[in-house]
């Protein structure tokens, strides 16, 4: 399978599992089950085609950079999108990639990085009838065979029944979400299927069926990837071109409309993970129905779930309740009602919430920084900085600065000096001295900065 290349689309918010999940730590990036990121399980559900292309946005590169060195080395490639235009666009660049990667022959697998697959060797027998199906010449697309009637997800009608047919059948229309009745109705049809959101594709074809129907954004996706530029390891579309790229998915921009579309079913415990009580489905529960991820106490609770990112929780006598505890903020929700938890998220965006973007833990290319305590003229964080990272050459106008080295050694520069800080010592940085710090070891390097001063706001910075 040379020709076959991974593509990974990680964008979105995943807003409905806040507080774990937010726009600038989106849900793809956590540890939500097992012991990697969603974004990871995604990586090793198809390591066996080799190195993927990965599409997110500029804010969340560095992260994804990270977590891919983990699961694949140096190997992956990251295309940035200046500005989220939805699937179409972004699979367009990926297949264009793929042709100058492989050739006109390349097959793309499209794979969503916040999807739950729990059953890996039966996910990749469907996946091998799909690619199957694409060297034929179909766009293929992978139907969920339903559990039950969600009202959740669209449908994709195949053109005949699936049951007992593994190798899929003509689509015959794509259908938005249903009611319940409805819903009811598709499941005792036995041809209707949940859309996935994940294809198998030939590019070439795809490239030719989407300039049939949509010329314009196949020829404003090739200019961006053409005038794209190399940055570390992203290539980063040009923004001028991807943004005359019509805002759409490629069901709407092309699956709907071709007469290649192909739905191979896929029965392998898939879950888009779209609310905590999805995940708690999706979990496996203790003999009262629990589920518990972290530091937790329960007594008499039945089909809940616990999910902590530190402290301690305890929970007496609940039933079908939902506890999330991070580092800033507290969810507590009816189970039946997690879908709900956008209007949180609204909430917090209308006020002009912090919450709703960031956690207190925030993540630079250099590594990381925490914060820990504040009040008036202080603030107080935990840093961690990587190996042979090093922080920009900066003064402030307004703060001074200590640095107590908790683990590791720092390379400091100040002013015209510059010295190691080693394990248990500690540097003062006064206002408006030039300041860099780096970690010239090959562990992380970890200090505590305390800030003081009459204004303490990250911008009261000047890179020099």
């Amino acid at each position: 399978m040379e020709n076959v290349v991974p593509v990974i689309l990680s964008g979105g918010s995943g807003s409905r599992l806040w507080p774990k999940s937010r726009k600038a730590y989106p849900k793809q990036l956590h540890r939500l089950y097992g012991d990697a990121t969603m974004l990871q399980h995604t990586v090793k559900r198809v390591d066996h085609l080799g190195a993927p292309i990965v599409v997110c946005n500029n804010d969340q590169r560095f992260m994804v950079a990270d977590q891919l060195q983990e699961t694949c080395g140096d190997a992956s490639q990251i295309i940035l999108e200046p500005i989220g235009r939805n699937t179409a666009p972004a699979i367009a660049v990926a297949a264009m990639r793929a042709i100058q990667q492989v050739g006109n022959n390349a097959i793309i697998v499209i794979l969503a990085a916040d999807h739950l697959i729990k059953d890996m060797p039966g996910f990749r027998a469907t996946l091998d009838i799909a690619i199957k199906k694409a060297t034929e010449g179909k766009l293929v697309t992978f139907g969920v065979v339903p559990t039950h009637p969600e009202t959740g997800y669209g449908y994709i009608k195949a053109a005949e029944p699936l049951a007992g047919n593994t190798q899929g059948a003509t689509v015959a229309e794509f259908v938005e979400k249903p009611n319940l009745e409805t819903a009811q109705k598709y499941l005792a049809e036995g041809s209707y299927t949940w859309n996935s959101g994940m294809f198998v594709f030939p590019a070439k074809t795809l490239l030719e069926e989407l300039t049939r129907l949509n010329a314009e954004l196949v020829k404003q996706s090739q200019i961006s990837l053409d005038k794209s530029e190399q940055d570390l390891d992203f290539i980063r579309l040009n923004e001028q071109a991807f943004a005359q790229c019509q805002d759409i998915s490629i069901d709407n921009a092309l699956m709907e409309h071709t007469n290649k579309a192909w739905v191979v079913p896929l029965n392998a415990g898939w879950s888009d993970l779209g609310s905590w009580q999805s995940l708690w489905e999706s979990s496996d529960k203790d003999e009262q129905g629990n589920v518990v991820v972290g530091d937790a106490y329960m007594r008499n609770c039945t089909n809940s779930l616990i999910h902590s990112d530190g402290r301690l929780v305890a929970a007496i006598g609940l039933d079908d309740v939902v506890i999330i505890d991070s580092d800033d903020a507290l969810l507590v929700v009816n189970k039946n009602k997690t879908q709900d938890v956008k209007h949180v998220v609204d909430w917090l965006k209308a006020n002009n919430r912090s919450e709703s973007q960031h956690h207190r833990e925030v993540h630079r290319p250099w590594g990381s920084y925490d914060s820990i305590d504040s009040g008036e003229r202080y603030d107080v964080k935990s840093l961690k900085v990587k190996p042979g990272a090093s922080l920009s050459l900066q003064m402030h106008h307004h703060r001074a600065e200590h640095w107590v080295v908790v683990r590791g050694t720092a390379q400091v520069e100040r002013g015209d000096e510059k010295f190691l800080v080693t394990e248990n010592e500690s540097v003062y940085i006064p206002l408006g001295e030039p300041h860099r710090l780096t970690n010239p070891g090959k562990v992380p390097l970890y200090l505590v900065e305390v800030r003081s001063g009459e204004y303490l706001g990250e911008d009261d910075i000047v890179r020099l």
